[in-house]
């Protein structure tokens, strides 16, 4: 449903009505999605090649047919695709899709519009884009009949020439081509003039992807992922709000947060190394050790007698667990370090400290101005630690039922 309305929010948006009215008319559409759902492709894989040449750079890629909607491709007999008779189609479907949605940049600024050099039918079964070369020469090669081939079944193959200023600048791409399905897969290959091949996977909507980044793009592009990623990590929140009820001084916190803080950057860079198991049930057992620090962690506080010394041990330990935690959020994004691998890691740790630098500014004061107004300071340790370990709790069996599944 949540995916429908994403599809749908642009398309309402472009009939002009207001906000509070949009969101009204999307839950209309969404009513009515099964007369017509059957128009967005559920899910859809796209291959792109893009290759810099001179004072041009080439978008070669490949799509289902089935994702260009709104075009009436010519048939014969019934669902099966014209190809004879289907190349104005094509490059329509192209253009509209495709040539008008994505986005190159090169310096930061974007490129002019694209050619279309070149569009092709092909069969699902072609493994023409195993290499680039293959797919650029088949496309622009001699057309060869498909035979009768149902639409479902076709792939809609396209090459885009952009005009750039020199192929050893720096480049970007925003492909905006989450729209093409219910669910979209990106597999993007880059070949700069280096020759160094950089290969990127994604889902949806990536965002402005940087092909080469420089060492200081690669760090802002991972401080921010940090720190949204803490703010976001509920159960990380939620460890760090055990940590400090019962110290609010900034010299304890100090101690304890920095604990937590080395920790957690030993086991990211480990796993970011491969030093970590790989194993399936990897991921599940640390998610259960997650639950079970802040399980912990909330218990001791309403036992109470904790010392500034034995929780900053006890941070350093639990640490390295949810170190782990951070390494499962933080592989997919890897690939949009580039060559500044360290410089990336170290970046993501910067962010997501800053993150709980920001955590502490609003709950430090929150917490001194609820034990001074509202309730006794040991009462009310108790009654939030007692909560914590209640949503703790149930996390961990949740989650211990799914690493029992790989036993």
């Amino acid at each position: 449903m949540w995916a429908q309305l994403r599809v749908l929010r642009p398309q309402a948006d472009a009939l002009g009505y207001p906000v509070h009215q949009s969101g009204a008319l999307l839950w209309l559409l969404a009513l009515s999605m099964p007369l017509w759902a059957h128009d967005i492709a559920g899910d859809v894989k796209v291959q792109a090649y893009l290759k810099p040449d001179a004072q041009t750079i080439h978008l070669v890629l490949r799509v289902p047919l089935k994702a260009m909607r709104d075009i009436e491709f010519p048939q014969r007999g019934k669902g099966f695709l014209d190809v004879e008779r289907a190349d104005k189609q094509l490059r329509d479907a192209v253009t509209m899709w495709i040539a008008s949605v994505v986005e190159v940049y090169e310096n930061d600024a974007r490129v002019g519009a694209p050619r279309i050099v070149g569009v092709k039918a092909s069969l699902e079964s072609d493994r023409s884009f195993v290499a680039y070369r293959d797919a650029l020469a088949h496309i622009t090669g001699e057309t060869k009949p498909i035979g009768d081939v149902p639409v479902e079944q076709v792939m809609l193959d396209a090459v885009l020439e952009y005009p750039i200023r020199s192929e050893a600048s720096q480049f970007s791409i925003r492909p905006k081509l989450e729209r093409l399905g219910m669910n979209v897969v990106t597999v993007l290959w880059f070949l700069p003039p280096s020759g160094t091949v950089r290969a990127f996977e994604y889902n949806g909507d990536a965002g402005l992807v940087r092909l080469d980044p420089s060492w200081l793009q690669a760090a802002l592009t991972f401080v921010r992922l940090g720190f949204f990623h803490i703010l976001d990590g509920i159960d990380h929140l939620l460890f760090l709000f055990c940590l400090l009820i019962p110290f609010r001084k900034l010299r304890q916190l100090l101690w304890i947060v920095t604990s937590f803080t080395v920790a957690h950057s030993i086991t990211l860079i480990a796993s970011a190394f491969n030093l970590a198991p790989g194993a399936l049930w990897f991921p599940p057992l640390i998610e259960t050790l997650i639950a079970a620090s802040i399980v912990y962690m909330a218990l001791e506080n309403i036992v109470g007698g904790a010392s500034v010394h034995r929780r900053w041990m006890i941070s350093f330990g639990f640490g390295l667990v949810h170190g782990f935690g951070f390494s499962f959020a933080l592989h997919e994004t890897l690939q949009f370090a580039g060559s500044h691998l360290v410089t990336s890691l170290l970046a993501f740790n910067v962010g997501v400290e800053l993150g709980q630098v920001l955590v502490l500014l609003v709950l430090v004061p929150a917490l001194a101005l609820l034990f001074r107004y509202a309730v006794a300071e040991r009462i009310g340790t108790i009654l939030l630690s007692a909560l914590v370990a209640h949503t703790g709790w149930h996390w961990m069996w949740e989650r211990w039922e799914i690493l029992r599944k790989f036993w």
